[in-house]
């Protein structure tokens, strides 16, 4: 089985929803970040990837790490993703614009199912963000 692994970062807006963001030639929405470089620590990775996708430079210092977390890819079949994932301390107050490989980004409800998020943040992070609010 083939492990992708990779770094993202929670992001939300001052009503709680996450920013989620779909990449160029899929219909997933997932957390913005993305693979991980050799020699590269996933917080690094985090902070470069929400940095080239949507133009926010985030201070390491303000992300603090949540868990690494698995789920089915969402854009590869057969296999899984392994996600070191962090959680901004601000808030973003608007829709931030796209860039790189990414179509769109979208405010998504912590307490969403929808089919169209990926694996990882329907039932993995969302449920995991809903139980540290509860």
């Amino acid at each position: 089985m083939t492990v992708i692994r990779i770094a993202a970062v929670v992001i939300e807006n001052p009503h709680g929803k996450i920013l989620s963001v779909r990449k160029r030639g899929t219909t997933a929405l997932m957390l913005p970040g993305g693979k991980i470089e050799p020699g590269e620590e996933p917080i690094q990775t985090a902070a470069r990837e929400i940095f080239e996708e949507i133009g926010l430079d985030l201070p390491l210092s303000e992300l603090t790490y949540l868990d690494t977390l698995t789920a089915p890819a969402a854009n590869e079949p057969g296999a899984t993703v392994r996600c070191d994932v962090f959680i901004w301390s601000g808030t973003l107050d608007h829709l931030p614009s796209v860039r790189a490989e990414i179509d769109e980004a979208c405010w998504c409800d912590v307490s969403s199912t929808s089919p169209k998020l990926a694996p990882l943040s329907r039932d993995v992070v969302f449920p995991r963000l809903r139980g540290k609010r509860g």
